[in-house]
């Protein structure tokens, strides 16, 4: 700031005399007019625009107005100096004797248009802050009165203003003249900066939108972080929704959303309060106790250059009292910020910092004090945070899950393969970049869904814990390590199960159903929920099915047994069978037995292992001395190879043809076609006729080459190929008495013995005289015989016959009958018109009644 002395020295007290305006164009559209102390914003219509107006302590004497800041001229005595606007300025030490509470010279204000408070006030002289203090330099002796002029500005944008100074007492002003004055503008990054720092989001929104791009090219960025210290502002004043709306509006990194809660929503993200600003891009603040101890409370400088020009030999002394110091330590309570070459509103002083209070965190979850004035946060605070939280989060889940899925990535598939969230450091996160998704790469965008379904998760788990199992149950990108002890403190264990579950992580879950199922007493309950979960996974956990179902089956098997009977999926049986024969061979023929009977399964080494395993288990009853067991091993595999057509019939008999199983041999026989070893064994080797015979009618097929199969067990019984002592006759008679018609009538009897009488064979012989050669005989001349009486009937039939004549009269209408068509009427051959035929009738039958 500059000065120039000895304009025309005494004639120049004329300057201050001449009165200005009292009005003031601020925009193209708004005016301030004062009237009184009281200055209004008038608009176009003639009519008050805003609602609230400017309040000074007196009428201005100046008014002048250079964008965005009006400056006011007061008179002397009317500002005090204890009002905040001024205390910022004005150090408690300095005194003025002639009037102790108020400044005995002009003061010039400077307020904003935008928000129409006061920014900056400087009482006259104008003096130069110490550079070792921040207190105003100068003596505390009289002060000199002096009459403040502003000149009109300049219309160009960012001109500077000029007052003029001239001391009220003549004697000074023929001395030194008037002094001009000229406030230069800073920058409007310098402001806007400073309005930032101050925390006058609102302020620095305003404008920034007066700013066109030209003027500031990174408008846009500027307006993207200004939005968001406001967002984060009105959070603080527990205006949830209005900075979750504007944390939506700009695709704002959630990683930061989600760092303004405590740690049991955001977890290891969460930050302290000291710390919201500085993360959304704001100033560093530090505590108070770093700030010099020399510096007076929230005094700052806000000129960047104050000038004055002119020939007064007390040129130097008057512009070295003009500048003010631009670089002050600001202490912030409750906080502290230390600023190096803090940059102020626009001009040459400024007011302190004034932080916005808002509640820190730890007040989201304590009850209000009733005791103090300043404004705390309600006791449901934390819950509404939240439920606003959840309405970020809701926008950002879908939208990041179409987003991924257009690259490919779904948490159905991938989110157990995905990099866990615990291995990104929180500064890789906050370092998320707050644009729209469609700009952000496959790994932000990953890392992005895990961050809100983390946060949704815990959300639901703080306010909505009912809901939670549902969320659990739906594909998602949770990381389990930051919800896991929050679950299991809840005993929320249903939902880790459903979230370990999703994530793949089945040896966590089943470790932690066997936990609790160790806990209950009854078995059912203790299994039911394993074997549940056991039934759904696939084939690809199939080590993790094996591990995990060995405790279940070494408590109860049959409850174990229905791990693999379930038809959600379809684990390998080869595998499956291996694995349950190794606990228990029973187990593993019950697992064949049911992938056999009731999925059908045709494959033959599924079959031969079932056979196999039949066989060892009746030769190991056998050996242990367990006839129950082992009945019940042979009947199955008696019933197995009986019915069965899959099994390799020579692989089985080969394991069992040195085996004393003389009735499974004779089957298997049967099935190789070598019917005679077969029918041999169970004549020579078991005895039992009739299992003999009854193996002769299930193989019996007429015109077959087993239609011969009766007649060669009698063979056996009565041409025996082996040595034995039991007559075989008695089984021979009863086998011709009861299949006398599936045997061959001449070699049956060659085959009898000589010793045989008739009357034992009498059966057979009867039955030998009703052979078909003689019945077909009756059969034929029965026939022949019907045929001749058709035929003779049929020729009296055709020899009857009637004649029409020309005079031949019809018996019912008495006309001739002519070529009309006729009707013969039995029994004695009457001729009518055939349309007279049913009136003839009736006539008939009344004569026979």
């Amino acid at each position: 700031m500059g000065a120039l002395s000895g304009l025309t020295g005494y004639m120049t007290l004329g300057l201050g005399a001449k009165p200005k305006p009292a009005s003031v164009r601020i925009s193209e559209k708004e005016v301030v007019i004062s009237k009184d102390s009281q200055g209004l914003i008038i608009g176009l219509d003639a009519k008050v625009s805003r609602t609230a107006s400017i309040e000074w302590p007196a009428p201005p004497e100046e008014l002048a107005y250079v964008k965005p800041y009006l400056f006011s001229v007061l008179p002397p005595g009317c500002v005090d100096i204890n009002s905040p606007e001024f205390s910022n300025l004005i150090p408690s030490t300095q005194t003025y004797p002639s009037q102790p509470n108020f400044i005995p010279t002009s003061v010039l204000q400077i307020r904003s248009s935008l928000s129409l408070l006061a920014t900056q006030t400087i009482p006259l002289p104008f003096r130069q802050l110490s550079s070792t203090s921040s207190t105003f330099s100068g003596t505390t002796g009289p002060v000199a009165h002096a009459t403040i002029r502003l000149l009109s500005p300049s219309p160009i944008e960012k001109a500077p203003l000029y007052l003029v100074t001239t001391p009220t007492d003549r004697a000074a002003a023929t001395l030194d003249g008037s002094t001009i004055w000229q406030f230069k503008m800073k920058s409007w990054t310098d402001q806007l900066d400073e309005l930032v720092i101050d925390g006058q989001y609102a302020d620095a929104l305003a404008l920034l939108d007066t700013l066109d791009e030209a003027a500031l090219p990174d408008k846009e960025t500027r307006r993207t972080r200004i939005r968001a210290l406001n967002a984060v502002a009105d959070f603080r004043e527990a205006k949830f929704d209005n900075a979750i709306d504007t944390f939506i509006e700009l695709d704002f990194n959630p990683a930061k959303v989600v760092a303004l809660y405590p740690e049991q929503v955001a977890g290891r993200l969460s930050v302290p309060l000291d710390g919201w600003i500085p993360l959304y891009g704001g100033p560093k603040l530090v505590d108070d106790d770093t700030v010099s101890t020399t510096s007076s409370p929230n005094d700052t400088g806000k000129a960047k250059n104050e000038e004055r020009d002119g020939s007064d030999t007390h040129s130097q002394d008057v512009s070295a009292t003009g500048a003010l110091l631009d670089t002050l330590t600001v202490p912030v309570a409750p906080i502290a910020e230390s600023f190096r070459e803090r940059i102020g509103t626009g001009l040459s002083v400024k007011m302190g910092a004034m932080i916005r209070s808002m509640p820190a965190k730890e007040e989201l979850t304590s009850p209000p004090n009733t005791g103090s004035k300043s404004k705390r946060a309600v006791p449901d605070d934390l819950h509404r945070s939240i439920e606003a939280l959840l309405r970020y989060l809701s926008d950002r889940r879908p939208k990041l899950g179409k987003a991924l899925e257009s690259v490919g990535i779904t948490p159905k598939n991938q989110s157990h393969a995905a990099a866990p969230l615990s291995e990104a450091s929180i500064e890789e996160l906050f370092a998320l970049p707050n644009v729209s998704l469609v700009v952000l790469t496959p790994e932000q965008l990953l890392r992005c869904a895990q961050i809100v379904d983390t946060a949704l998760y815990k959300s639901y788990l703080v306010i909505r814990p009912s809901l939670l199992g549902s969320l659990c149950r739906l594909p998602n990108w949770c990381e389990v390590s930051e919800v896991e002890e929050d679950l299991r403190s809840r005993k929320k264990y249903a939902e880790l199960v459903d979230l370990f579950n999703g994530k793949k992580m089945h040896a966590q879950a089943l470790a932690l159903l066997r936990e609790l199922g160790e806990k209950e007493a009854d078995v059912e309950d203790q299994l039911s929920p394993t074997i549940q979960y056991l039934q759904k996974l696939g084939p690809e956990h199939l080590q993790q099915i094996f591990e995990s179902s060995r405790w279940v089956f070494a408590t109860d098997s049959n409850l174990a047994f229905d791990i693999f009977t379930s038809e959600d999926v379809e684990l390998p049986r080869q595998e499956v069978s291996i694995f349950l024969a190794g606990i228990d061979v029973k187990i593993s023929a019950r697992y064949l037995e049911f992938i056999i009977e009731e999925r059908h399964e045709q494959t033959p080494a599924f079959h031969d292992r079932l056979a196999e395993l039949y066989f060892s288990m009746t030769i190991s009853a056998k050996k242990k001395g367990d006839d129950q067991a082992r009945n019940e091993m042979y009947t199955k595999l008696l019933q197995f190879i009986s019915s069965n057509n899959i099994y390799s019939v020579d692989r089985l008999y080969g394991t069992l043809s040195s085996t004393d199983l003389f009735e499974a041999r004779a089957i298997l026989l049967g099935r190789l076609g070598r019917h005679g070893q077969a029918l041999e064994l169970y004549v020579y080797r078991m005895h039992d006729y009739l299992k003999a015979a009854e193996y002769c009618k299930r193989v019996y097929e007429p015109g077959s080459e087993t239609n011969g199969i009766f007649l060669t067990l009698l063979r056996l019984y009565l041409r025996p190929t082996v040595h034995i002592s039991e007559d075989l006759l008695p089984p021979a008679l009863d086998l011709i008495g009861r299949h006398n018609t599936r045997l061959d009538i001449v070699e049956t009897l060659q085959l009898l013995p000589p010793l045989v009488t008739a009357q034992n064979v009498r059966a057979f012989l009867i039955e030998a005289l009703r052979a078909p050669l003689f019945d077909t005989s009756v059969i034929r001349h029965i026939s022949k015989a019907r045929h001749d009486q058709l035929s003779r009937r049929l020729m009296l039939l055709q020899t009857k016959r009637v004649k029409v004549t020309d005079s031949r009269i019809c018996p019912q209408c008495h006309k001739r009958i002519g070529n009309s068509v006729i009707a013969v009427h039995a029994p004695r051959g009457e001729v009518t018109h055939y349309q007279c035929r049913e009136g003839f009738s009736r006539r008939l039958n009344e004569g026979r009644r």
